[in-house]
């Protein structure tokens, strides 16, 4: 099953749950990439997102909604031997990335924006440990 961000997008579903994929962990030492994998259609039609720009916000509620400072910038990663995902997002977080975060459990949300749409989608867990 799927879910269309706002007609243009198609990202994975979990039961009970935004998209993407369940959760992450990472230490907070480490800087890395978080991915969250897009399939993105147009009209029923495989469409490469990589032209739209993208965002993650990690927010440490649940019931907590993404402000205008909470995005950051991220990027697209593309996988050809990918069939379900050939896209993915991602944002380089810890002490050397995009963002650092403290020890905590965030919720990462993904905006993409395109023309004349811009879904903002719940993307998974991310767990911040020592």
């Amino acid at each position: 099953m799927g879910y269309r961000g706002a007609g243009n997008l198609l990202l994975t579903e979990k039961p009970g749950r935004g998209v993407g994929f369940d959760a992450i962990g990472m230490s907070q030492l480490s800087t890395q990439y978080v991915f969250i994998p897009v399939q993105a259609t147009r009209s029923g039609v495989a469409y490469n997102p990589t032209g739209d720009s993208v965002q993650f916000a990690f927010m440490p509620q649940a019931t907590q909604s993404p402000g205008l400072s909470d995005w950051v910038a991220a990027s697209w990663d593309t996988n050809t031997s990918s069939v379900l995902f050939p896209y993915s997002a991602k944002c380089l977080v810890g002490p050397a990335g995009t963002i650092t975060l403290g020890l905590g459990t965030y919720y990462m949300y993904l905006k993409i924006t395109d023309s004349p749409e811009i879904p903002v989608l719940l993307g998974g867990i991310l767990q911040i440990t020592t």
